[in-house]
């Protein structure tokens, strides 16, 4: 495993991270002993970023990390967030000061440890101005209740406005070979501030491995089923894109994960994965040694420049949660 700091002044965390969330939501049931069995082999394999939520199945997911962390807490940089919350049958960004203390009480709880190493707002609260919102945050740090702070899914003005608040050592967003919104000045800003960008979604929540052909074959709680990238107008468009860059792959003898992560590593991104299966993890990080030359570089930007994929990978109400 490689390892990069963590903001200006954080710890060292390994060059790429493991996700929790779908160990409770999202991509249907999941069972707890074998959720835990894959934790354990993300660390195994050196990974120290692990990353959950308290809206991951409505505080289960954090439950679940808890049980890791009991025996393995001095291995692990705890990544937590805050900020969305389920109300009127909708997701919702809540960053007030009061719903923050809820919030990093309830956390630590769950979790069963006295600090966060790195504390997200989940989504920018468009009624709660930012420097609120992280001011507070702040002061989780000064309590000894946080470490690090995080936002997710801001824009570079966002995270400015933030900075002058509090250095904020994370900022995460969905970045992949099919998702590139962050190079609008986003990637830029955080280098000049030493803002680690974390790139969750790299596999383009499946899209990006070549094994996701159809809406249909996914189970009836998976929330992929309601993908517009998946959608009837959408789906035969992106599968020409998605059919090339895994050809490419296996031009290059890798499998279609491993030429996504090694992208995102390529643009100085801490790509963050999930799986349910031990064996994609340790499949997964291979793509850490993957040279990543102009010439391949260059062949993925032909295939699949911004813009190449129709469509959002997750629904409307939710993409509109991001701030752009």
């Amino acid at each position: 495993m490689k390892f990069r700091r963590l903001g200006r002044s954080g710890p060292d965390i390994s060059v790429v991270a493991y996700g929790l969330m779908g160990l409770s939501q999202t991509y249907g049931p999941s069972d707890d002993a074998e959720s835990l069995d894959t934790i354990h082999a993300a660390i195994d394999a050196g990974i120290n970023l692990l990353d959950t939520a308290e809206v991951y199945g409505m505080g289960h997911n954090e439950r679940l990390f808890s049980e890791i962390l009991q025996k393995r807490r001095h291995e692990v940089v705890v990544a937590s967030k805050f900020g969305l919350e389920f109300a009127d049958g909708a997701m919702r960004a809540n960053g007030r000061p009061e719903n923050a203390r809820r919030a990093i009480e309830g956390s630590l709880d769950r979790l069963g440890i006295e600090t966060v190493d790195l504390y997200y707002l989940h989504r920018l609260d468009p009624e709660v101005p930012i420097e609120e919102t992280v001011g507070t945050m702040a002061r989780f740090v000064d309590e000894g209740k946080v470490r690090h702070l995080g936002l997710s899914e801001v824009n570079s003005e966002t995270l400015r406005r933030a900075s002058k608040e509090s250095p904020i050592a994370a900022l995460q967003s969905e970045y992949s070979v099919f998702q590139r919104a962050p190079e609008d000045g986003v990637l830029e800003t955080c280098q000049e501030l030493g803002t680690t960008f974390v790139a969750f979604s790299p596999l383009g929540r499946g899209l990006l491995t070549g094994t996701l052909r159809n809406a249909e074959d996914l189970g009836e709680r998976d929330m992929r089923r309601h993908s517009p990238q998946l959608e009837a107008t959408n789906l035969e468009h992106n599968l020409v894109v998605v059919d090339s860059f895994v050809r490419l792959a296996k031009e290059h003898e890798l499998e279609p994960s491993q030429l996504a992560l090694a992208w995102v590593l390529e643009q100085g991104a801490v790509p963050l994965f999930g799986t349910r299966r031990a064996a994609r993890v340790r499949a997964n990080l291979e793509a850490i040694g993957t040279q990543m030359d102009r010439a391949l570089l260059g062949r993925i930007e032909k295939i699949a420049p911004a813009g190449a994929i129709m469509g959002t990978g997750i629904p409307e109400a939710m993409e509109e949660l991001k701030q752009r």
